[in-house]
């Protein structure tokens, strides 16, 4: 199995995109970004569907439901009419945030790598290869919790669409095989408590089903505890 297939276990690293879509940005009060803006997310923090996210004590943590993008090859300045070489294939995934934490630590204009690293903070669906997306600018996005909707949006709604993300991560640095970029998210990012069932499907311009994510969030026991000041 290629590095690609298998990036949840070979993978290097998650580039996360924040503020793709102007609906979600404008929700957290935020200003559209002039150019991407991009973060780091450790790959362990990977939790397969199906398996149970802990939320530390003090956190409130959001729901951020996502297209990645699995990286195909090395590369570096990767022009935008050469992106789409360098896309192995997609997955869904879900960007939890700690959200508490990380208006805490934008107010003290701190990195928000404590409110985006935690364990179990990036679900992830299974790879599903390039081919069996016709248009990845054509995708709709759900996200419920408990069965009730909380996310619907359409990755044509990017405003930095994907070969813009894979140019200009690029230009910063080299990206690798089984690399995975989270492309941002639509509006309606809300809390998700102990106990709630969240489940995410990923569906073409056709309405077929792509992929689909589950998982239960619990409380953590131990570890990582958030105390405002």
């Amino acid at each position: 199995m290629s590095a690609a297939a298998s990036f949840v276990q070979q993978g290097k690293k998650i580039v996360a995109i924040g503020r793709n879509y102007s609906e979600h940005a404008k929700e957290l009060n935020n200003a559209v970004p002039k150019e991407p803006i991009i973060f780091l997310k450790p790959t362990t923090s990977y939790l397969a569907s199906g398996g149970n996210m802990e939320i530390p004590k003090g956190v409130v943590a959001h729901h951020e439901v996502e297209l990645g993008v699995v990286v195909g090859k090395r590369g570096r300045d990767i022009p935008e009419s050469e992106a789409e070489g360098y896309v192995a294939g997609y997955a869904l995934a879900v960007d939890m945030t700690a959200r508490n934490v990380q208006e805490e630590l934008k107010a003290k204009r701190l990195p928000w790598t404590v409110a985006k690293g935690l364990d179990t903070f990036t679900p992830i669906g299974s790879y599903i290869p390039k081919e069996q997306v016709a248009n990845p600018a054509d995708l709709g996005l759900t996200l419920t919790i408990n069965g009730a909707v909380k996310q619907d949006g359409n990755t044509k709604d990017m405003i930095f669409p994907i070969p813009r993300l894979i140019h200009h991560i690029s230009t910063i640095m080299t990206l690798e095989e089984g690399d995975l970029i989270l492309t941002g998210t639509p509006s309606g990012v809300g809390p998700v408590v102990p106990g709630d069932k969240v489940e995410c499907t990923l569906k073409d311009g056709s309405g077929k089903q792509l992929a689909t994510l589950s998982f239960t969030a619990v409380q953590r026991e131990g570890g990582y505890q958030y105390k405002a000041e």
